[in-house]
């Protein structure tokens, strides 16, 4: 559990590759919905990997910058939280949205909502409150996120695939998760003693610790 703690979104990376694979060698048994649904399952790990690996510095900017933490390494958000929040939450989401297809429509809606959350977050929030113009996941949010949110949304129009419940259950939930789930879960199991500690590249460079 330990070495998935700190390599899960490098587990998610490759998952990435096959699962697009598989994807690519059944295209044609896919409709448009599942195939957007789909790709936006593979948009969710690769901007994990840029915000935990390719740079990599999340971690410690979200600590640092919205929480203005003296611990940046832990507190609040801690490498066990990271996993709670990304793996046991967020690929299941996105990977339940992408199986279940046009069955649940309102999940995909839901995932969409959270998608364009993070593209605001990443956009706005986090370099104004850090006063710079880029942070770790913002490149993959106007790459992946911004094209997928808007693909989707045009075909479940067009192809009258949504009913009003499943845009009111939905957006809902997907609001509520954006604006209270995630940042309220990290500060639940926030713990100052963590010995879930993050390793020193994903923390922003004036926060590192010199060996």
């Amino acid at each position: 559990m330990k070495l998935f703690r700190i390599h899960w979104y490098d587990f998610g990376g490759l998952m990435s590759v096959f699962a697009l694979i598989f994807v690519l060698s059944e295209w044609d048994s896919f409709t448009n919905y599942e195939l957007i649904m789909w790709f936006s399952f593979f948009s969710l790990l690769l901007h994990q990997v840029e915000e935990y690996r390719l740079p990599g510095t999340f971690p410690g900017m979200i600590n640092r910058i919205m929480f203005k933490s003296d611990l940046p390494d832990r507190f609040p958000l801690n490498t066990n939280t990271a996993v709670y929040v990304n793996v046991y939450a967020g690929w299941t989401v996105y990977l339940l949205a992408a199986i279940l297809g046009e069955k649940s429509i309102w999940l995909g809606v839901l995932t969409m909502i959270i998608s364009a959350g993070n593209v605001v977050v990443h956009t706005v929030l986090f370099n104004l409150k850090g006063k710079m113009f880029y942070n770790a996941g913002l490149v993959t949010c106007w790459i992946l996120f911004v094209p997928i949110v808007s693909v989707f949304f045009v075909t479940v129009y067009s192809e009258n695939l949504a009913s009003t419940a499943d845009y009111l259950i939905g957006i809902t939930i997907g609001i509520g998760l954006n604006v209270f789930g995630i940042f309220k879960f990290i500060n639940w199991l926030a713990d100052r003693k963590t010995v879930y500690v993050f390793p020193n590249r994903n923390l922003l460079p004036a926060d590192r610790k010199k060996k």
